[in-house]
């Protein structure tokens, strides 16, 4: 379950950038996660429910967006979205070699008090 040290990383990168702007409390982590980076959003919420005991995070709340698959055709010179590694064109049937969105893993805000 990768989910724990992806969650300690953020949890780690919060409490230092709450530090840093000395709050006292974090209210609020938000994570992009792209749909294609295997991450599991439950056990993102399952891991950040444990770790966060005993930090100014006890009481925070994590959001979890999910970025979906963004690929591109150079054939038809569009964007679209798609729903798994097959990457079709739904316009031309062309396998695009191209992901521009889906595999992202960021931590997107930290919300402190």
């Amino acid at each position: 379950m990768h989910e724990i040290s992806i969650m300690q990383g953020a949890l780690d990168l919060a409490l230092q950038t709450a530090k840093a702007s000395a709050a006292k409390e974090i209210l609020c982590l938000r994570l992009r996660v792209g749909a294609m980076t295997g991450v599991v959003p439950e056990a993102l919420q399952f891991a950040f429910e444990v770790l966060r005991e005993g930090t100014i995070a006890a009481e925070a709340r994590l959001e979890v967006e999910t970025v979906p698959l963004s690929c591109w055709c150079p054939e038809c010179q569009m964007e679209f979205e798609s729903t798994d590694w097959r990457q079709e064109c739904p316009k031309c049937g062309r396998l695009s070699g191209e992901m521009r969105c889906g595999l992202e893993l960021e931590l997107a805000s930290v919300e402190v008090n």
